[in-house]
């Protein structure tokens, strides 16, 4: 007896370690997405030329404001626009060939060069919730983000395999003063993650200030040689480009570094409820935004954005997942390679108040979609709450791990050899089995995708354990990768050199909360 008691210690210490083998956190960061499947197309060539010749009618006819900026509508007279006001109208065709010097594809230096990323092309590049002011957790519920809580993002996301950029305005750090806090956020993804990230694009002051962090983390002539930072600039749509945004475009176009020039479209509200009415809306919107970033620079990247959702037409709030805003965003990837640039649309997007079924339900369809539409940057792709009012620690690390199917998916098929398995079948024949075969054997550690999250095991295990549900395992998820970082090097002159930045910026002016 004392003999078999010490046989089951025995294998139970050995299962022990290959558990805690299994669970122990591994710094690991998969390649950027290189699609293998086909792109999903909605639109046929006669509903494309429609929608190409109605966005330049608009251009043309109707104009977009520039407002507050009187530089930019300088320029564009300059260029052969019409400028009336801070109306500009575009002749038809102008756009077009100012847009031909921006790159179809472009590389992302990450501080890391085995994380740096490609955007563009065939390539998916994952990338963060962005701009809540909230945050949520199990513990301490809904609450306004605190720079603490902006932290953990970060980390989590550089701990994250399948996220390939740590983002920006992962939540807004509320506890830090406005005019301030986008110095903090920059050193944090900076110091604490060595993967791609973007800029502030709250003030043009920010957005240089973006700029001379990174000369100091990169060095002055790699950043005007390279591309170092992408940066969000939304417009207001309907079809008007405030100075703000604009403003911050001049800055990031005029030294090199990547806009996403994207529409914040809510059908019904901010655009036609039409399909087709929308894309329209949308492609005029890039074609001005893109065009007047290579009005800054020649040759600037920039990236086609599309951020479209529904509206609920009893509360006006926005919806997520539906099919209306899977159309647009199929189309809006067509319009977008058709034209030669980068695009990006899709994200975690749900409506829900908590990670719940509707947010995954909805999560899984907005993510689906962007795989499937050709996005090649997914801003939001995991974390996102309320419409994208909060950022969620649970449901981060729940979307980070599904991000790992997409990967999956955008593998295709594979039909060499090996995944022809001819030797295996014929080995086990009819009536057998494929456990203990020799492909099997070969093949099992990577022949299917693995969650890191969820719960596979048999009801007595899961009760024993205390059936817990996703939300709980999530939390657990986040406190075992938190409790687990570890910092990436750098250069402890580098490190000196930003904080001495950050402490002569921030003492050059007193604090502003708004």
């Amino acid at each position: 007896m004392a003999e078999a008691n010490t046989r089951r210690r025995a294998r139970g210490g050995g299962g022990a370690a290959r558990r805690a083998e299994r669970t122990a956190v591994r710094i690991e960061t998969a390649k950027y997405i290189e699609r293998n499947i086909p792109n999903f197309e909605v639109l046929n060539e006669e509903a494309l030329q429609i929608i190409e010749t109605n966005a330049e009618t608009i251009l043309a006819e109707v104009g977009v404001n520039f407002v507050d900026n009187p530089a930019a509508l300088e320029r564009w007279k300059d260029a052969g626009a019409d400028v009336d006001g801070e109306r500009v109208r575009i002749p038809r065709g102008l756009a077009r060939e100012l847009i031909k010097t921006a790159p179809s594809e472009f590389t992302q230096h990450a501080r890391n060069p085995e994380k740096s990323v490609v955007i563009g092309g065939r390539n998916l590049v994952l990338a963060p919730v962005y701009g809540p002011p909230f945050v949520r957790d199990a513990q301490g519920g809904r609450r306004y983000a605190t720079m603490d809580d902006f932290n953990k993002f970060v980390k989590l996301a550089y701990m994250s395999k399948w996220l390939h950029h740590s983002g920006g305005t992962v939540c807004e750090p509320t506890d830090i003063p406005v005019n301030k806090r986008h110095l903090d956020m920059l050193m944090a993804h900076m110091t604490l993650s060595d993967k791609p990230f973007m800029g502030s694009v709250t003030d043009p002051s920010r957005a240089q200030d973006s700029v001379e962090m990174c000369e100091i983390l990169f060095g002055k002539e790699f950043v005007q040689e390279n591309t170092v930072m992408t940066s969000l600039t939304n417009i207001n749509s309907p079809m008007t480009f405030d100075d703000v945004m604009m403003g911050s475009l001049e800055v990031y176009a005029a030294n090199n570094q990547a806009c996403i020039i994207s529409p914040f479209i809510v059908g019904g509200a901010m655009a036609p409820v039409s399909v087709a009415g929308t894309l329209t809306q949308v492609l005029a919107e890039v074609l001005a935004g893109v065009a007047y970033s290579q009005i800054i620079r020649p040759g600037a990247p920039a990236i086609f954005g599309a951020f479209v959702s529904s509206i609920d037409m009893n509360s006006g709030a926005p919806t997520f997942g539906t099919p209306e805003a899977s159309m647009v965003t199929y189309g809006a990837g067509q319009l977008a390679r058709r034209l030669g640039l980068p695009f990006r649309s899709a994200g975690s997007f749900c409506g829900s108040k908590l990670p719940d079924a509707q947010a995954a339900y909805e999560t899984a369809n907005s993510l689906n979609m962007g795989l499937m539409s050709g996005v090649n940057f997914m801003l939001h792709s995991c974390g996102w709450l309320e419409g994208g009012l909060v950022a969620d620690f649970e449901k981060f690390v729940m979307d980070a791990d599904q991000l790992g199917v997409l990967h999956g998916i955008a593998k295709g098929v594979a039909y060499d050899e090996n995944a022809q398995a001819m030797d295996a079948i014929r080995e086990v024949g009819p009536g057998g089995h494929y456990l203990g075969c020799a492909h099997t054997q070969a093949n099992f550690k990577e022949a299917f995708w693995k969650s890191d999250l969820l719960d596979y095991k048999p009801f007595e295990t899961w009760e024993d354990e205390g059936g817990r549900d996703t939300r709980q395992l999530a939390t657990s998820r986040v406190e075992h990768l938190l409790a687990n970082y570890q910092q990436p090097q750098l250069d402890p002159g580098v490190h000196a050199a930003l904080n001495e930045y950050i402490e002569k910026k921030k003492a050059s002016m007193p604090d502003a909360f708004a």
